[in-house]
């Protein structure tokens, strides 16, 4: 019993001195954790963007902007919205919830992670006015200590609202009223339910709920958000199910402000970097890419429809944006068809550029595509068929390609496609969820790069107060495309601006690659495409209707028609270098006669005449393996021969470069009866009595004749009463019955 108790006074005195220890530990390390009020009540966060040549854009001041929001004016549904979500119990707790923060320890320490949290909302707004975002006990702690002042200091409802009129929501808005305006066009009294609970679901990640971004995962996150409503009894049952079913109403109050579009996207953008939102504030300068003059061109073109321009160097630096749907994706139409189809299918050596393929009527299970003209032109080379954006052949071309290897290759490109997508009708842009015009003019800006894709960027630089960089932009490029690949594609989108659906830009004494694309009918179009490069810079340009109205429209005239005037300025005083089409490529030469009558790649035989050679392109290591030996080696089929009244008849097989020599042979003499070019019918009149023809094909190359095999054909026997070729008559008393 002694012992027992020895024991126990020793385990007590220990859990003391530990208890004391940590305690002490905390005191120290917290000791100078002050709450300060104005951050609490008057947050600084202000934010200059500045652009290419660091020249101040705008002032993105959260505080010039700022609006409060009075809690009594809101409505329970909002509050309890975040409360639900948020911190359920933070009018019971003292800014503390103990059980979620045990539970979260354990998690961290099983995981040897600091990857689960457990803050109330009294501790997210400590965090986010007072702290950095670093994951260390020392800040764990602090913003304990602070959050134990903050209570003592502020009742619960003063503490919600100062947390409502800080929180960040995406898009640049800080505070509930700034976020009720920028996605709904209201003030933040006037939220209905199913308003409140979206933007409650930003909080977590505002660049994956955004209903602008992501209008799915948005109203995916706002039913959970209402789910949780539900299960504290916030709302009924009735009023839930009411709830989900309401359609996402979320409308982008477009101020037109001068540059908003090209601003928006630099939070956008700002959102997705591995930085803390509420640590870049105060001072903070964003050094873009921005060329003003480019972005004063593109916001003042008359479109007269919904559009959208972006204007990227080579290397991915975004120096103008413009756009009246924002981030909205769109079917991709025909300028899916490089990246999807063409290039890899050339990267896998199935096509190349002169490759023929037959455009016509075609059915695959029940789909039957058709080209924009409604017509078949036969066989097209992959080159024609790109420039004129015929469908049938793309389709072809896909379905030998097979979607799978499409698909590897659009995984490079960071496009994954939908299980319902993954039919042969997307070759022609048939997308479920489409693209915006940055991710596609992003995809041709691999073929200028040499085949790596990185994404096209706004910021450059961030930069804090006290001149720390906190961020830089890199690009890590990923190989998709063969140089040879990009080489070839250049060349035929080259081609396509010069006299194919972009003509509209032909004429210019430098490289320009243009892909065109529509989507609609005989009625009109609801979107319209340009998509162009240069040596130096890649510009997209989308015309069309957000409710997909039709529209008079078209890719090859009026998106090429602000194409050609963007070229304009931008090289008003210099030609950009030219596009590579060389590299990793190889010239050959192959047979015109195969490739013209038989549709076959073959290369031309060292002898063969110049006009029997067509000089082509191919993908380093794509060479054609057969080779023409029809000048080396002259080969002809058996010519026909007959006899009537007396005259022997030998029907010739027409050729282009061949002449023949033809003898006659009695007696085992030879006699040459016929020595020139090709005639359909060599006519003789010999003597009567038994002959044997002879036919030699032979290749003149102006010096020299070269013969081909000679060919012997059937005996004849010319008399007066047989006018048919004379062969021998099998005796079948002597056993010759086998030749019959």
């Amino acid at each position: 019993m002694k012992k027992f108790l020895k024991i126990s006074l020793i385990v007590v005195l220990s859990l003391i001195i530990i208890a004391i220890s940590l305690l002490s530990a905390y005191l120290i390390i917290t000791k100078d954790a002050k709450l300060n009020v104005n951050k609490l009540i008057n947050p600084h966060q202000s934010i200059t963007i500045c652009d290419d040549d660091g020249n101040e854009v705008t002032s993105a001041s959260a505080s010039s902007k700022h609006k409060s929001v009075e809690i009594e004016k809101l409505s329970a549904d909002t509050i309890n919205a975040f409360i639900a979500s948020e911190d359920r119990t933070f009018y019971s707790h003292n800014g503390l919830n103990y059980k979620r923060m045990f539970k979260a320890l354990y998690k961290n320490v099983v995981s040897r992670s600091f990857k689960e949290g457990a803050s109330t909302i009294s501790q997210q707004l400590i965090k986010n006015t007072h702290l950095s975002n670093d994951k260390t006990i020392k800040r764990k702690l602090n913003e304990i200590r602070l959050t134990k002042q903050l209570e003592k200091a502020y009742s619960k409802d003063e503490i919600l609202e100062m947390y409502l009129n800080t929180i960040y929501f995406g898009h640049n808005c800080y505070g509930l009223q700034s976020a009720s305006e920028f996605y709904f066009d209201k003030k933040a009294e006037d939220l209905t339910l199913t308003e409140s609970a979206t933007l409650v679901g930003l909080l977590t990640s505002p660049n994956n709920y955004s209903p602008f971004k992501n209008p799915e995962k948005s109203l995916k996150k706002r039913n959970t958000v209402l789910k949780s409503m539900l299960d504290c009894n916030f709302i009924s049952n009735q009023k839930y199910e009411e709830a989900i079913n309401t359609p996402l109403n979320a409308v982008k109050n477009y101020d037109g402000e001068k540059n908003s579009s090209y601003i928006n996207a630099v939070f956008n953008e700002l959102e997705t970097l591995d930085l803390n939102i509420y640590g870049l504030t105060d001072g903070c300068v964003i050094k873009t890419y921005f060329k003003p003059e480019l972005q004063s061109k593109i916001e003042n073109f008359d479109y007269n429809c919904d559009n959208s321009v972006i204007i990227t160097t080579v290397d991915g630096g975004v120096n103008a944006f413009k756009t009246t749907i924002g981030d909205a994706k769109r079917q991709p139409g025909s300028t899916i068809k490089p990246a999807l189809v063409y290039a890899p299918a050339i990267e896998e050596r199935l096509i190349s550029p002169f490759t023929k393929i037959l455009d016509e009527k075609v059915d695959f299970g029940g789909y039957s595509p058709e080209n924009y003209d409604k017509k078949y032109h036969g066989y097209v080379t992959v080159a024609e068929s790109l420039k004129q954006s015929y469908n049938v052949p793309a389709v072809k071309t896909l379905n030998t390609l097979t979607i799978e290897k499409a698909e590897k290759y659009l995984t490079r490109m960071d496009i994954a496609l939908d299980e319902e997508e993954k039919n042969l009708s997307i070759a022609l842009g048939g997308m479920k969820y489409g693209l915006s015009l940055k991710e596609i003019t992003d995809r041709y800006a691999i073929f200028a790069n040499g085949g790596a894709y990185a994404p096209s960027r706004f910021i450059k630089e961030i930069i804090l107060k006290d001149g720390t960089t906190v961020y830089r932009a890199h690009s890590f490029k990923n190989p998709v495309f063969s140089e040879g690949t990009c080489s070839l594609m250049n060349d035929m989108l080259i081609q396509t601006s010069k006299s194919g659906t972009a003509k509209a830009l032909s004429g210019y004494k430098y490289d320009i690659a243009t892909k065109t694309g529509t989507c609609g009918n005989s009625d009109g179009n609801t979107d319209a495409y340009a998509i162009s490069y240069t040596g130096e810079h890649c510009i997209g340009v989308w015309l069309g209707d957000k409710d997909n109205k039709r529209l008079k429209i078209t890719g090859g005239i009026d998106c090429c028609s602000y194409v050609k005037d963007i070229l304009n300025t931008l090289y008003s005083s210099h030609s950009p270098e030219n596009l590579n089409t060389e590299s990793g490529t190889t010239q050959i030469k192959i047979d015109a006669d195969d490739y013209y009558n038989d549709n076959k790649a073959v290369i031309a035989d060292e002898l063969s005449p110049k006009l029997n050679i067509l000089e082509v392109k191919v993908l380093q290591g794509n060479e054609p393996k057969e080779v023409s030996t029809k000048f080396s080696s002259p080969s002809i089929p058996t010519p026909s021969i007959s006899v009537q009244n007396g005259e022997v008849n030998i029907e010739l097989c027409q050729t282009k470069y061949y002449a023949y020599l033809i003898k006659r042979r009695l007696n085992g003499h030879f006699e040459t009866i016929y020595d020139g070019n090709w005639q359909k019918c060599i006519k003789d009149s010999p003597k009567e009595g038994s002959y044997v023809y002879t036919v030699t094909p032979y290749y003149f190359d102006g010096k020299n004749k070269i013969y081909g095999k000679e060919i012997s054909l059937p005996s004849v026997n010319v008399n007066g009463n047989n006018n048919a070729p004379q062969v021998k008559i099998p005796d079948i008393a002597n056993g010759d019955w086998y030749n019959l």
